[in-house]
């Protein structure tokens, strides 16, 4: 219970306790309750670590015991882990992977009542890395500032988090297919000048990601809303953005975007090219303009 804590919680951090104290911590008795919390944080930094498979061997019935090993791998051959799975519970979370990120952020968003959508998610992901509570707390602070909004825009994220949507990787193949071409030659000139903010593959990956969606959308005109946008994996006011855009064009059109993105992912890594990445974005930007023109 909450009235609880001040009594029966107890956090130690592993730098400035010795196995002693912990051990000590866990045998003593709740004060008017009948289980206590003990939770020893960053254990990988306290010395002593090993000595308290004694206690686990035997474990106070009242106390709720806690370690929390971040940031450095434990020995799972060791007697420590052996002990903490016979008796109790052993959890291992690796972290997650960069590709994986952007589901994360949707589906923590869907958790939370705070709806995220795949290009939000992918901006997100693109500027904060793979750390999760960073992310976390990155959104919680938007939605500080607007508690009554139900989902996340890119416009918030520019303003509370600081991250801009002008010269954004996910931004560039829509610009292109909205037919803004003062916007996409700034951003040209920008990835151009500033390749460390956009190395190819990342590029190749949202153009790609961009146009298959959009060849999808093609053949979605006239489905329902819903059915289109589960389709598509989306939300369904992007997916009337992606079809609206896509009807704009031809497949055929679409589909020759896609035969130039796949050639240049290939001259990419080095595949019948030594040409510069910059180089290669110029000819691959102005080739698909010629296609949607």
């Amino acid at each position: 219970q909450p009235h609880e804590r001040d009594f029966n919680l107890m956090v130690l951090y592993g730098k400035d306790v010795e196995w002693a104290d912990v051990v000590n911590a866990c045998r003593r008795f709740p004060m008017f309750a009948e289980r206590q919390v003990v939770i020893l944080k960053d254990a990988a930094q306290m010395r002593s670590l090993n000595e308290l498979v004694g206690y686990l061997e035997n474990p106070a019935p009242t106390t709720i015991f806690l370690i929390e090993h971040r940031f450095k791998k434990v020995d799972g051959r060791g007697k420590l882990v052996k002990v903490a799975k016979e008796k109790g519970h052993y959890f291992t979370s690796d972290k997650i992977k960069d590709e994986q990120v952007p589901a994360w952020i949707q589906a923590y968003g869907k958790e939370t009542g705070f709806a995220v959508g795949e290009r939000e998610s992918q901006i997100l992901a693109t500027f904060l890395g793979n750390d999760l509570q960073k992310i976390a707390n990155e959104i919680a602070k938007v939605r500080i500032n607007v508690p009554d909004e139900p989902a996340l825009t890119a416009e918030m994220i520019q303003r509370y988090i600081g991250i801009s949507r002008e010269y954004n990787v996910f931004e560039f193949p829509e610009t292109l297919t909205n037919g803004d071409k003062d916007k996409l030659y700034r951003m040209l000139a920008y990835f151009i000048a500033n390749p460390k903010s956009s190395p190819m593959p990342l590029l190749i990956g949202s153009f790609y990601s961009h146009f298959s969606k959009l060849y999808q959308g093609c053949f979605l005109a006239g489905k329902p809303e819903k059915d289109a946008a589960a389709a598509l994996g989306t939300f369904p006011g992007r997916a009337r953005q992606i079809i609206s855009t896509a009807q704009k064009y031809s497949s055929h059109r679409i589909e020759a975007c896609l035969l130039l993105i796949g050639k240049y992912s290939t001259k990419a890594v080095g595949i019948d090219s030594n040409t510069d990445d910059r180089e290669l974005l110029k000819e691959m930007i102005g080739k698909m303009e010629l296609v949607l023109s």
